[in-house]
């Protein structure tokens, strides 16, 4: 019998201590990683339905070819390795605050993420998402002021319940446009949220970018036995 429970990775962060762990489900007879901020549940590798659709989502609106993308929060590589697997995607910056997440994918501990850390499209800056953002320079630390044809976002879990008081003036209006700034003409922000639709970050939205979406992704949870849902809202510039 191989091993039920791993501990691969732990550290205290500024905002927790954070750890990724597999276990062995024996009723679903996989194994289950799991990213956890002290004793919360972050994410796990049963559910990325919603994170791989953030990518695909994300990146349908935009036409033509050489596209460069932003992803926000590395995580599990689910939506960074989705967005490889679109041929049009010239290059992706992964912007993670957390250097031991990067580190996790540089030494292959997780296997359904293979390849994402040595595509060549591939960049990883270790920097503050949301300071990013929120400054003139933006995301890349090699070409202040570059701008991109998308923006993937998933950090928080979602809009109103976030994992750092500091991130929430990103969803006002004013910090959606300072994100706005950082993309092409037409270019995409998309985001990743855990709750329901809401109303009042659509109107935000609205304010912002001429068009939005609000996704609603649903998948089997096997663990509760029953449907789940997510929400990816895409906005266009």
């Amino acid at each position: 019998m191989g091993i039920r429970f791993e501990e691969l990775a732990w550290r205290e962060t500024p905002i927790g201590a954070i750890s990724l762990r597999r276990r062995r489900d024996p009723a679903l007879d996989v194994d289950v990683y799991e990213v956890k901020l002290d004793d919360e549940y972050l994410m796990s590798s049963l559910f990325p339905v919603a994170e791989i659709e953030l990518a695909r989502l994300g990146l349908a609106p935009l036409a033509g070819a050489d596209l460069d993308v932003v992803v926000g929060g590395l995580g599990l590589g689910y939506t960074a390795r989705t967005a490889l697997e679109e041929s049009r995607v010239r290059s992706m910056l992964v912007v993670e605050a957390l250097d031991d997440v990067i580190e996790w994918h540089r030494a292959g501990l997780l296997p359904f993420a293979d390849g994402l850390a040595t595509d060549p499209r591939t960049r990883f800056v270790h920097t503050d998402f949301f300071a990013a953002a929120d400054s003139a320079d933006g995301f890349d630390p090699d070409e202040p002021g570059r701008r991109f044809h998308a923006v993937l976002l998933d950090i928080d879990h979602s809009p109103r319940h976030v994992l750092h008081p500091a991130h929430q003036a990103f969803y006002t209006v004013q910090g959606l446009q300072r994100l706005a700034r950082h993309l092409r003409p037409e270019g995409v922000f998309a985001l990743w949220s855990n709750d329901p639709p809401d109303p009042e970050f659509q109107r935000i939205l609205t304010e912002v970018f001429p068009t939005t979406v609000a996704h609603v992704v649903r998948f089997a949870n096997p663990l509760q036995r029953r449907e789940s849902a997510n929400t990816v809202y895409v906005a266009r510039h």
